[in-house]
């Protein structure tokens, strides 16, 4: 299981980043843990679920943990993973 409160080194700079944007709002939610994503985008009435993982980090530790594959299994909605600024504007469509 994740700890709670665990926050990867580039989410301060997307979540500034993506407030800046007109339309879009963003709450953080990477202090939930049980594999919950660390962020819920939403960006014309669509809510997207972003994992974020630290791009600079080896690919072993870019994986889900297993509380996180779960999760992203079980969820039925848009399920994103991202490692930067540009993978989530892509993702939420801009």
């Amino acid at each position: 299981m994740r700890r709670k409160g665990k926050v990867d080194a580039n989410q301060k700079v997307i979540v500034e980043s993506l407030r800046k944007i007109p339309g879009i709002s963003v709450a953080i939610t990477s202090s939930l843990g049980h594999g919950y994503p660390d962020l819920n985008i939403g960006y014309k009435g669509q809510t997207f679920l972003v994992e974020l993982k630290d791009g600079a980090k080896s690919a072993s530790q870019k994986k889900l943990k297993p509380d996180q594959e779960k999760f992203k299994k079980e969820w039925t909605g848009g399920y994103y993973v991202a490692e930067n600024f540009d993978q989530v504007l892509k993702i939420i469509g801009l």
